[in-house]
């Protein structure tokens, strides 16, 4: 994995998944690889506001002996102070790797065709492939394993759907989604996870019901039904998304033993009812801290120079 890019996740392979996770999860239990990205740094490209991917990508960074840069949007304006292929070769003059939070996907990919270094997508339009790999490592944490799993995930199939429909599809969990009608996964994402799915002995089910998605479901995860950059269609998806709030009720018929999952900020009393989130099944808090530990797997197997 040294040098590469992660735009997608699937740019892993389903071995380098398992990998980024098991070094994720002994990291967690033992950082005891202190000063391996000594003399590195990490610039954090960011389009959008973040708490999350900021502080997780800067402590992951100082906890591997290396040094992380903020460029917030003002300071950098893509495709409008600066074109984002400029951006890309300045930086990789710079810096040793470059972690870009922005609005259009596509921004992503034109920064990883002109980069000299490895970009990393911390959050497109398209997909969230790092927050995939927290969820993926949570669950693996929570359950002891992946393979077999149940997640049922009701709400939007946004770029945190995407990311975590194929990082389920690769590792041979049973991956579905409930969603509205015209908020559904892409069917070409879709066709790509069922192929991957098909080789994990996993699968993927788009239903419209949300109670018949936790039917046996290992795992209940649920996102906000307007992301950011979305605030103008928020009374439209408020109407749509009627039925789809993960309520006590709704949690009642996943496993007894479900847990609870949610990428974080909440909109409590929209998506996710208070007494979910703040109940005994809810994981989110340490599915928010196994963005660093993961993330920081992600690093030391991307930029360290020695094997890890």
């Amino acid at each position: 994995m040294r040098g590469r890019d992660l735009i997608s996740i699937a740019d892993l392979s389903p071995r380098e998944l398992e990998r980024v996770l098991d070094m994720g999860l002994a990291l967690k239990e033992g950082p005891d690889r202190l000063g391996l990205l000594a003399g590195k740094t990490l610039a954090l490209l960011f389009e959008k506001p973040s708490l999350r991917t900021r502080v997780s990508f800067h402590v992951a960074m100082r906890q591997l002996g290396g040094s992380c840069i903020y460029l917030s949007p003002a300071e950098v304006g893509l495709d409008q102070r600066e074109p984002v292929s400029d951006v890309a070769r300045v930086l990789s003059r710079y810096v040793d790797c470059i972690a870009a939070r922005t609005f259009a996907h596509a921004t992503v990919e034109e920064l990883a065709r002109h980069a000299q270094v490895p970009v990393i997508n911390a959050l497109s339009d398209g997909e969230h492939p790092c927050q995939a790999l927290a969820d993926l490592m949570t669950i693996q944490e929570k359950k002891g394993g992946l393979r077999g799993v149940s997640l049922a995930f009701v709400g939007d199939g946004n770029n945190v759907a995407r990311s975590l429909c194929l990082g389920a599809a690769m590792t041979g969990m049973h991956f579905r989604i409930a969603s509205p009608e015209g908020y559904e996964l892409p069917e070409v994402l879709v066709e790509r996870a069922q192929a991957m799915a098909r080789a994990s002995s996993g699968s993927v089910t788009l239903l419209r019901c949300p109670a018949e998605a936790m039917a046996e479901a290992n795992v209940v995860y649920t996102d906000v039904w307007a992301s950011m950059g979305q605030e103008q269609e928020e009374a439209a998806r408020r109407e749509a998304f009627v039925g789809y709030t993960v309520n006590a009720d709704l949690m009642a018929q996943a496993r007894a033993d479900a847990i609870f999952m949610h990428d974080l900020p909440a909109h409590r009393g929209e998506e996710v009812t208070e007494e979910v989130i703040e109940g005994r099944q809810s994981v989110v808090f340490d599915q928010a801290e196994n963005r660093m530990h993961a993330q920081k797997a992600l690093l030391a197997l991307i930029l360290a120079e020695e094997g890890v």
